[in-house]
């Protein structure tokens, strides 16, 4: 029986999504998660998943960052991005960065069960408004996605966390541990982002944004 991740923050789609998933694979067990802290739970219960849909934009997630770090973590696990993105460059990014498929949201249900069993027979999918041109990333932006893709669960979320604009303390608070565990995990991010302070690591992390000119600037953490 394969087993089939489902991460999408929202009900009506995530079911949808589900209904495309048994209608491709009847036999499949769907596991859905509305969070990346959840998704990463939900991969180390089941690590040996067939298949991921990931939504570019849920909770603990920025653009391709998630995409990026689960990648590097879980290379063998196929993954099709899911997002309300209509643009042909944001589905060739995903791609860029190790998606199998890119799924509009506006995807019809037979299409995206054409997607997933593309994807199952080792091939890559595009939706046929959004196939052409050139798949590459950026030096700046794949060597950013090679650092994140590095880092252990924990040190992601503190990433995703700092690039949500949270000071030490409220990241220790969120994942109950102290600040001193919170200043040791920005240590060892900045060391494997190759930066040196929090601004830099913010701005790294803007790197895999889908659109980083948008990105807010960030607070400093007086408590470093």
């Amino acid at each position: 029986m394969p087993d089939v991740l489902i991460a999408d923050d929202h009900p009506l789609f995530r079911d949808a999504l589900e209904r495309a998933v048994v209608s491709a694979l009847p036999a499949a067990a769907v596991h859905c998660a509305d969070s990346v802290d959840k998704l990463m739970a939900m991969i180390e219960q089941y690590p040996e998943a067939d298949l991921l849909l990931l939504d570019l934009h849920m909770p603990g997630a920025r653009g391709y960052s998630a995409l990026a770090h689960i990648r590097g973590q879980y290379p063998g696990l196929p993954t099709i991005v899911v997002s309300g993105h209509e643009e042909a460059q944001v589905a060739r990014r995903a791609l860029a960065h190790g998606a199998s498929a890119y799924i509009p949201k506006s995807t019809p249900g037979d299409e995206i069960v054409q997607a997933i069993h593309a994807v199952l027979d080792g091939n890559t999918w595009l939706p046929h408004q959004l196939v052409g041109g050139e798949i590459a990333l950026k030096r700046d932006e794949a060597d950013v996605a090679a650092r994140v893709a590095s880092l252990t669960p924990q040190q992601f979320r503190v990433l995703t966390m700092i690039a949500e604009g949270q000071l030490n303390k409220q990241i220790a608070w969120d994942l109950g541990v102290s600040e001193a565990t919170v200043k040791a995990h920005m240590t060892a991010i900045m060391r494997k982002l190759g930066v040196n302070n929090r601004t830099q690591v913010a701005l790294a992390a803007s790197q895999l944004a889908v659109d980083p000119g948008a990105m807010q600037p960030f607070p400093d953490d007086d408590s470093e």
